[in-house]
C-alpha cells in the first residue's frame, strides 16, 4: 500500500464514528434482546440458544468479509467502505422492524439478519485503521474505536433508561418505549456510517498491489482459501490470545445474558419476566447500568492510552481483567441499585482494554496485505466461545446453577479472572512492548 500520511486527531475521530451506529446496535443487542426475548416468553435456560445468531453470523460472516476486502478495490467505492455501507442499510431495516416481533421465531430470525449485517458493517473497520494509519498511530485508531464502542453502547442503554421512564403503553407484544429505542437506533446506524465513509477517502493501492489483485482476482471459494492459508501461517501469538478469548467472551455473553433478572432479582426481589412493571424498570435500571460501564468505557479508552507509556499492554489487560471479574463476582450480592455502578466501573475499563488491547499485541505480526482476513480470525476466537457459550451455558444454568441468574454471573467473574491468568501466557519480545508503548504515546498527541 502507499505512503501513509499521518492523520489529524478530528481525521482519526471522522474515519471511525461509523462504530458508534455499530456499537449503538450492540448496545441494544446486550441488554434490550433479551429481556424482550423473556417479554415473549422464553424461559431463562432457553436464552443462550437464542443467542446463537452472534457467534454464529460472526464466525461465518466476518473471516469471509474480510478475506473478500482484502481482495476488493473500485476506484469509485473503494476498498472496504462498500461493506460498511451494504451492512449499515440493513442493520437499520432490521432496527427498525425488531420491536415489531410478535412471536420469539420472528424476534430470533430477525436478530440473525441484524447480526449478519453488523459484522458485514464492523470486520472492515478493524482491517480500515491497519489501512490508513501509519504504525505508529495504530493504537490512537484501535482506542478510538474503544471510545466510539463505548459512547456507542452508552448511548443505547441510556436511550432504554430514558425512554422506560417517559413512554408509557404497550403496541402489539411489546412496551412502546422499546421501539424508541430501536427507531433510534435505525438512525444511528446509517447516519454514522454514511459520515464516515463521505468523510474518510481511502488509500488506493499501488501499482504492485493492483498487479497482484489482477493476478489474483475474487472468485467464490477465494475467502475460504486466504482464511485456510491465513489460520496454517497464524503467529503463535494469535493462539495464545485466543486462549484467553476462550474464557474472556465466554464470560461476558453469562453477564449480557442474565444482568437484567440477576438486577430484578437482588434489587427488586422478583423473578417474574412477563407483564411485571417491576421487571420493566430492572430492564431500564440494566440499561442504566451497561450505558454506566460504556460511559467509564469511553472515558478510560485514552486514559490508557497514557498508561501505555507506564507498563506493557499485556499488563494492563492483565489488570483489567481482574478488575472485571472482581466486579461480576460482587455484582449480584447488592441490594441497593445505586451500588450497582461501583463494580461496573472496573467493567467499563476493561471494557475499553478488550476492545483495542489485544489488537496492539497481534497487528504488528500480521501480513498488511491480510489484515482483513487476520482480523476476521481474531473475530473468529470472539464468536467461538460465544458459540460455545450458547450451546453449553443453558445445561449449565438449568442443572448446575438452578436457573440463577445471579449464580450465571458469578460464573462469568471466574472465567474473566482465569482469563486474566491466561494473558500471563502470552508471550511479547521487549521490543514488542516498547514499540506498543511508543505508538500509545504518539497516539495521544
Amino acid at each position: 500500500m502507499s505512503f501513509k500520511p499521518k492523520l489529524s486527531f478530528a481525521q482519526i475521530i471522522n474515519m471511525n464514528v461509523g462504530f458508534l451506529g455499530i456499537q449503538y446496535s450492540f448496545g441494544l443487542q446486550q441488554s434490550a434482546v433479551n429481556p424482550i426475548y423473556d417479554m415473549l416468553g422464553a424461559s431463562p435456560d432457553q436464552i443462550p440458544l437464542m443467542n446463537l445468531a452472534g457467534p454464529m453470523t460472526g464466525l461465518l460472516i466476518q473471516p469471509i468479509i474480510g478475506a473478500m476486502s482484502d481482495k476488493t478495490w473500485s476506484p469509485k467505492f473503494g476498498r472496504r467502505k462498500p461493506y460498511f455501507m451494504i451492512g449499515a442499510i440493513f442493520c437499520s431495516l432490521c432496527l427498525f422492524l425488531y420491536p415489531f416481533s410478535s412471536a420469539l421465531w420472528m424476534a430470533v430470525g430477525l436478530l440473525w439478519i441484524l447480526d449478519a449485517a453488523n459484522n458485514t458493517a464492523m470486520e472492515p473497520y478493524r482491517a480500515f485503521i491497519a489501512d490508513k494509519l501509519p504504525k505508529e498511530q495504530h493504537a490512537a485508531g484501535f482506542l478510538t474505536q474503544s471510545f466510539f464502542t463505548g459512547l456507542g453502547i452508552t448511548l443505547a442503554n441510556l436511550s432504554l433508561f430514558v425512554f422506560q421512564k417517559k413512554i408509557t403503553g404497550h403496541y402489539g407484544s411489546l412496551p412502546i418505549w422499546v421501539y424508541a429505542s430501536f427507531f433510534l437506533g435505525t438512525i444511528c446506524s446509517i447516519a454514522s456510517v454514511t459520515w464516515s465513509v463521505v468523510k474518510t477517502p481511502e488509500i488506493p493501492p499501488t501499482e504492485e498491489e493492483l498487479a497482484a489483485l489482477k493476478r489474483e482476482p475474487l472468485k467464490i471459494w477465494t475467502p475460504f482459501v486466504e482464511i485456510a492459508a491465513a489460520i496454517k501461517d497464524m503467529p503463535k501469538v494469535m493462539w495464545q490470545l485466543g486462549l484467553v478469548y476462550l474464557f474472556q467472551w465466554y464470560a461476558l455473553f453469562c453477564y449480557w445474558q442474565n444482568a437484567s433478572k440477576s438486577i430484578a432479582q437482588s434489587v427488586w426481589n422478583t423473578t417474574v419476566y412477563q407483564n411485571n412493571p417491576a421487571y420493566d424498570e430492572a430492564v431500564g435500571w440494566t440499561g442504566l447500568v451497561n450505558g454506566w460501564y460504556n460511559v467509564v468505557t469511553f472515558l478510560s479508552a485514552f486514559g490508557l492510552l497514557w498508561l501505555a507509556k507506564k507498563m506493557s499492554p499485556k499488563w494492563i489487560h492483565i489488570i483489567c481483567l481482574i478488575m472485571a471479574g472482581v466486579g461480576l463476582l460482587i455484582f449480584p450480592h447488592i441490594t441497593d441499585k445505586n451500588l450497582l455502578f461501583i463494580p461496573m466501573a472496573g467493567f467499563g475499563i476493561a471494557w475499553a482494554s478488550m476492545m483495542g488491547i489485544p489488537y496492539l499485541l497481534v497487528v504488528h505480526k500480521i501480513p498488511k496485505e491480510k489484515y482483513g482476513v487476520y482480523m476476521g480470525i481474531i473475530n473468529m476466537m470472539i464468536v467461538i466461545p460465544m458459540l460455545i457459550q450458547n450451546i453449553s451455558f443453558g445445561y449449565i444454568l438449568k442443572h448446575f446453577l438452578n436457573n440463577d441468574p445471579g449464580k450465571a454471573i458469578s460464573f462469568g467473574g471466574i472465567f474473566l479472572i482465569i482469563a486474566a491468568i491466561l494473558t500471563l501466557l502470552i508471550q511479547t519480545d521487549k521490543s514488542t512492548e516498547d514499540h506498543s508503548a511508543i505508538q500509545m504515546n504518539s497516539g495521544g498527541h
